[in-house]
């Protein structure tokens, strides 16, 4: 379908005509649907266009009447705030129509003057929203839309209080989108609390990957993993390169690691301040830096563009994660590679993500690191005797208990 078909103003018609010959499957399926005041339920793969499916609706819909706040795109994380914004920035100043992102680590004052201005688009994080609701920071008595982007993470335990508490700030009589990636059977009565009679979107198979991404796992003991990943970078000489890793402590430590090995790395996690993790993204983006080190922070809904490589050192816990993690590359039609390095230790989380992406995902050897590592038998490795000897010791209360026995 040609975005001429759809009933956008000129302005925004004439600036999709220079970026994009055909709208994808997810935004000509949601933008109707939203244009027609209906909530959404929207799932569809990485990369396959989301922020612009409900973005431009928006942008559309708030054009008619301008005024104070009329629409909230929540987002799970700061990154994916500032990138919204950004993707939405182009159509909404042509259209005179102001969108801005609030979320923590930056001065909350200084975001209430912002909000003087009357912007009629807010994407925020649930945390930074909530406490500028609570303090009446926010006029949203004419509040009609609210999305939920990357909504399976928003409907997730850690941030579910926090919406359930926005949602009641906000005016009963309004329109609810939600879109994602991935979306499991368990999130689905939570999105009932918040959805009236939704559309029910679906483009692709629910948790699946585009087909633009060559997935290759090796089998490495856990202790070479990160001379594997620097043999890999060394070898193919990759312009840029995502790699995920669970820990914030285990990113630092393997930062230093590349950059000893002469690779130009940086590393981006949550103990980073916003000004440091602004700084890290853009030099990535921009090619300063060509390995970057993240932890799932990114993982959600971050775009670069032409994006190569995205190397898994670990495995997440949670396979939904390993689909966002992957899709940062492959995005809008393109090629990419997914590489992860899989350990022993990491059986169960990969039965898990071959579960639910319903792929084979079969393990490689990596030429030059030959695996000497064991499975896990499940069985302890210490004798019993020594658990027996181990439960006196701590039974011990004095200094006199450990003095041995005089012999008689």
């Amino acid at each position: 379908m040609p975005h001429s078909n759809l009933p956008f103003c000129s302005e925004i018609n004439a600036l999709l005509a220079t970026h994009f010959k055909t709208l994808t499957e997810v935004q000509k399926l949601t933008i109707p649907a939203i244009l027609e005041k209906q909530d959404v339920l929207a799932i569809a793969q990485t990369g396959s266009g989301k922020t612009l499916a409900y973005g431009l609706a928006l942008l559309e819909q708030v054009r008619l009447s301008p005024c104070t706040t009329q629409a909230i795109v929540l987002v799970p994380t700061r990154e994916l705030a500032q990138q919204v914004c950004e993707s939405l920035l182009p159509y909404a100043n042509t259209i005179d129509v102001t969108a801005i992102s609030l979320c923590g680590g930056v001065d909350k004052e200084m975001q209430k003057q912002t909000l003087l201005l009357s912007p009629e688009i807010l994407v925020a994080t649930p945390g930074r929203l909530l406490d500028l609701l609570q303090e009446k920071a926010i006029d949203v008595s004419r509040l009609h839309s609210l999305v939920l982007d990357e909504a399976d993470r928003l409907l997730d335990m850690g941030f579910w209080p926090d919406i359930q508490k926005i949602v009641t700030l906000l005016p009963q009589k309004r329109q609810t989108s939600m879109l994602s990636a991935t979306f499991s059977s368990e999130l689905q009565q939570k999105a009932s609390q918040l959805l009236n009679a939704p559309k029910h979107i679906q483009t692709t198979v629910t948790n699946s990957l585009v087909e633009g991404i060559e997935e290759t796992l090796y089998l490495v003991n856990k202790g070479s993993k990160a001379n594997a990943l620097i043999s890999e970078l060394k070898k193919h000489q990759w312009s840029q390169v995502l790699v995920f890793i669970g820990a914030k402590d285990n990113a630092d430590a393997l930062c230093k690691k590349l950059n000893k090995a002469g690779i130009v790395a940086a590393a981006l996690h949550g103990n980073k301040s916003q000004q440091e993790r602004e700084i890290t993204l853009e030099q990535f983006k921009q090619k300063q830096v060509n390995v970057l080190i993240a932890t799932d922070l990114l993982a959600r809904g971050i775009h670069i563009e032409h994006l190569p490589v995205v190397i898994n050192v670990e495995l997440p816990s949670h396979a939904e994660a390993y689909v966002h993690r992957i899709g940062r590359t492959a995005r809008a039609g393109e090629k990419g590679i997914a590489l992860s390095l899989v350990c022993h230790g990491e059986t169960e989380y990969l039965s898990a993500i071959r579960q639910l992406t319903q792929r084979e995902l079969a393990l490689q050897e990596l030429e030059g690191f030959p695996v000497t590592d064991k499975p896990s038998s499940g069985q302890s490795k210490r004798a019993p005797r020594d658990k027996k000897a181990n439960r006196r010791t701590q039974a011990k209360k004095s200094i006199k208990q450990f003095k041995s026995k005089p012999k008689r």
